[in-house]
């Protein structure tokens, strides 16, 4: 017979660590519109800073390097909290956010959004990490697919916001409008999240920073993820870095337009991390990253046939981010078990070399464009796609989870 007090306090703590999440997904909403909404209005911010595009795309290179810099506070995370290290990367956002808004010279900006994509880079890993060791794996790509609602969030409402309020009041108010958000979600989290972390905190307190990496080196599995993350990153930048300049060129959209037109990869986002959270669990998520993987390259392939029109154009991107997403929140789920003892380390790592592959992505994503229009970054995107899939192959042939 169930004890009903035991009931009661199971219940008590499923609504807490639900409203936890709900709370930190917003704060994710509000990272992830600091680091992409760049993407689309980077004509916009040129010609307002009075710099070239390509030192857009550089500052957008730049945001994207954070994530490397995020793979030492993993194994920080692990040894010092969670808690600590959400509430570091809110306290960066707010800083950079603030900053920008204030400041509006190019050389601030960079600086700017330098500490935000840092702020997501700590944050991102804690989070994962924290949700990961309270929720069993055979769940994982339903909660993990929910968290990341708040990727597809960032185009699906804060872009196009972004570009509402850039319309209305300058390319400066969405700096403001962000820091502030972040401040109180920063006291939201600070509330909710206790100190302490529990037996999480206590079991990876002996750990070190060199022995953490060594260890995560040494592992097959997760050295072909992190391959994979590297590849898959940069066929993704490759085409976002310049998809806001190729509608911009090809039809002639307005400011506003492009932000709202940003909402259609936000809703192809949107039902990519459903389909993880409805969908991966039931197929199994190894067997999903690998079909989202294949889709995903056919999709880059196929884009320059989309190219005639406009509503085309947001078919085309639509395909493109709707296999992507749902490959990259699976493999999210996915890692998240390649290292129980390390988790923060492994989504930490994960982080890092997908930063480093968004990187090479930005920086090749103008050239690739400039050379030979959207029919080269198609193919460029597809063939890093291809090289993510073998990556994955090596490493996890073989591996199947606990």
């Amino acid at each position: 017979m169930t004890d009903p007090s035991n009931s009661h306090i199971q219940q008590n703590t499923t609504s807490g660590l639900a409203l936890k999440i709900g709370v930190a997904t917003l704060c994710r909403l509000v990272l992830n519109t600091a680091r992409r909404f760049v993407y689309p209005f980077a004509p916009v911010l040129s010609r307002s800073l009075g710099v070239p595009l390509t030192a857009i795309t550089s500052l957008i290179a730049v945001n994207q390097a954070t994530a490397v810099l995020g793979m030492f506070f993993g194994p920080l995370s692990d040894r010092l909290g969670y808690r600590l290290m959400m509430m570091t990367g809110l306290g960066l956002l707010v800083i950079g956010m603030f900053s920008a808004g204030f400041f509006p010279f190019y050389t601030v900006l960079l600086i700017s959004l330098f500490l935000a994509g840092l702020g997501k880079s700590i944050f991102d890993p804690a989070l994962q990490a924290y949700v990961s060791e309270r929720v069993p794996y055979r769940r994982r790509g339903l909660i993990i697919g929910f968290l990341e609602f708040a990727w597809a969030g960032s185009t699906l409402v804060g872009i196009p916001l972004a570009g509402l309020l850039i319309e209305s009041f300058g390319w400066r108010s969405p700096f403001f409008v962000m820091g502030g958000l972040g401040l109180i979600g920063a006291v939201l989290l600070r509330i909710l999240i206790p100190t302490k972390t529990g037996p999480v905190a206590k079991r990876q307190a002996s750990g070190a920073l060199r022995a953490s990496w060594k260890l995560l080196l040494l592992e097959k599995r997760a050295l072909g993820a992190l391959g994979y993350a590297f590849f898959v990153s940069i066929s993704n930048d490759n085409l976002f870095v310049v998809y806001g300049a190729w509608i911009e060129k090809r039809f002639g959209l307005s400011v506003v337009a492009l932000g709202l037109g940003a909402g259609v990869i936000g809703i192809a986002e949107l039902m990519g991390e459903s389909m993880t959270a409805a969908l991966a669990d039931r197929i199994g998520l190894k067997r999903s990253v690998f079909a989202g993987l294949i889709l995903s390259t056919i999709c880059y392939s196929m884009l320059p046939l989309f190219e005639q029109t406009l509503s085309l154009a947001f078919v085309g991107l639509f395909l493109i981010f709707l296999t992507f997403e749902f490959m990259i929140v699976t493999s999210l789920s996915l890692a998240t078990e390649l290292m129980p003892g390390s988790r923060a380390t492994m989504m930490a790592g994960y982080f890092a070399t997908a930063g480093l592959g968004r990187v090479v992505g930005a920086l090749i994503g103008g050239p690739v464009w400039i050379a030979g229009g959207i029919t080269a970054t198609a193919l460029v995107s597809a063939a890093f796609s291809v090289l993510a899939l073998g990556s994955l192959c090596w490493g996890l042939k073989g591996w199947s989870a606990g």
